[in-house]
């Protein structure tokens, strides 16, 4: 039989069977039942006949059907809920931020961010990573990190093309290109991603197998986000917010230096080799000094993305796993403790969030709307076009494994607005600090619409 029948494959192994049991169907097919209820599916592990790993996912007839039955209202409402939940809590945090409260204000603020960013969302990113990954597990997801890197590469692209219509001042063009390439990959997707496995009209299955799974998703995806844009974004900036004026003393003073090295006499072959060695381990020194300052080691070593070391060695060791994971490991108050503290992240992230959107209406600094509106469309409307069309090809190549919830994650990593850590950065290097307020309030007020729109397209695309 060359064609795969689901109905005769679900007539012959669909009785009788529990929670991850292993039958040999009639097709001569493995499946492994991982879900009970409303959703039954089955992850085909290969085909006995000739042994070509595969991984599958199929589903039940009933699931099919409730799906493809599936209306506009309900779609609409599993895509838009989330993002209420999301506004709601942003237009908290707007409102506690405000002088006349001044419950989140600056320094409040402040103190509140250095909280989650420290503890809280480590604590989320390791304890979802631990719980939920195996070694099998991300040898299945390493396309997320290769698809994270497409959209930096092609926001930036995107935003170069902008930067050549636009032709902002110089101070700009650094935060115009890393708004562009860098999307808010962690807190959104937190947000987001695992609020829809809630939704009654989600189609992806059993709420708390896609609360795990999302959960993880997301967190992977937090970790390799917050490295590119540590790594690209921030020299990206870096590049573009150096003043003229230190180049020049930078220059004068390295050509000093080499003035003075070639007037040092030299009055024996012997002293000449012992100060070339000297020179050349002092420059040694000195790059690897300048290398690790230019690539921000430390702030590429942040607490999320060592927190995401941390539970992938925890997820992907077996000793480690049995001593930490699960009701019955002897250590797990551990992890029960660190997935109590996570718990606090996402709702003080998104209180932060409209804390610092506020910012925006505040802005002392005009950006032009040509810029803007650029920004915009790059990062909720054309990247998301262009993400389609890559998702789609990996999965017809073989790239990725058509899990509807894996897919719907990739997906939205290309519509999400930019990056939160942008303005970070631009208080680090202090350029362009006011326009980047301005640019991320328009972006993520316009985002409530453009998030809800493809979520529920992306949705119905992976249903």
């Amino acid at each position: 039989m060359t064609s795969v029948n689901i109905s005769v494959i679900f007539a012959s192994i669909d009785g009788g069977i529990q929670l991850g049991d292993e039958v040999r169907s009639a097709l001569d097919f493995q499946a492994t039942k991982r879900e009970i209820g409303d959703e039954v599916r089955f992850y085909v592990a290969h085909r006995w006949k000739d042994g070509c790993p595969k991984k599958w996912q199929w589903r039940s007839r009933e699931t099919k059907r409730r799906i493809d039955g599936m209306g506009f209202l309900d779609l609409f409402s599993a895509a838009s809920t989330p993002i209420l939940k999301v506004l709601i809590i942003t237009a908290l945090g707007s409102i506690l931020a405000l002088d006349s409260v001044d419950i989140l204000g600056q320094t409040a603020r402040k103190h509140v961010n250095n909280g989650v960013f420290f503890v809280s969302n480590p604590a989320l990113v390791a304890s979802n990573l631990a719980q939920t990954i195996t070694l099998e597990s991300i040898i299945s997801m390493w396309f997320m990190p290769v698809n994270i890197l497409i959209t930096f590469i092609l926001g930036a692209a995107l935003g170069w093309l902008l930067l050549i219509i636009t032709r902002p001042p110089e101070h700009l063009k650094g935060l115009i290109l890393g708004t562009c390439s860098a999307g808010n990959l962690g807190n959104l997707l937190l947000i987001i991603v695992p609020a829809v496995c809630k939704e009654k009209g989600s189609p992806f299955g059993d709420p708390d197998v896609c609360h795990g799974y999302a959960m993880a998703y997301a967190s992977l995806s937090m970790a390799m986000g917050s490295l590119f844009v540590w790594t690209f974004v921030y020299n990206l900036l870096r590049v573009f917010s150096q003043d003229s004026s230190n180049n020049v003393v930078t220059e004068t003073v390295t050509e000093q230096e080499d003035l003075s090295e070639s007037l040092i006499p030299l009055s024996s072959s012997t002293f000449n080799i012992k100060k070339k060695t000297k020179v050349m381990l002092y420059t040694v020194k000195q790059h690897l000094g300048n290398f690790s300052r230019r690539i921000n080691l430390k702030s590429l070593l942040a607490p999320s993305t060592t927190a995401a070391i941390v539970g992938l060695v925890v997820g992907m060791v077996g000793p480690m796993r049995r001593l930490l994971i699960g009701t019955d490991a002897p250590l797990h108050v551990i992890q029960d403790s660190a997935s109590l503290v996570g718990d606090a992240a996402i709702p003080t992230m998104t209180l932060i969030l409209g804390a610092n959107l506020l910012r925006g209406l505040k802005g002392s600094s005009r950006v032009s709307l040509p810029i803007v509106f650029g920004i915009v469309a790059v990062r909720l409307v054309l990247l998301p076009l262009v993400g389609i069309l890559i998702v789609k090809g990996a999965i017809y190549l073989g790239l990725v494994h058509p899990d509807p919830l894996y897919v719907y994650v990739l997906l939205l990593q290309f519509a999400v607005p930019p990056s939160m850590n942008i303005g970070t950065i631009t208080q680090l290097f202090g350029a362009g600090e006011s326009e980047c307020s301005v640019i991320m309030m328009w972006s993520y007020g316009l985002a409530s619409v453009s998030l809800t729109v493809w979520s529920m397209f992306f949705m119905w695309l992976v249903a």
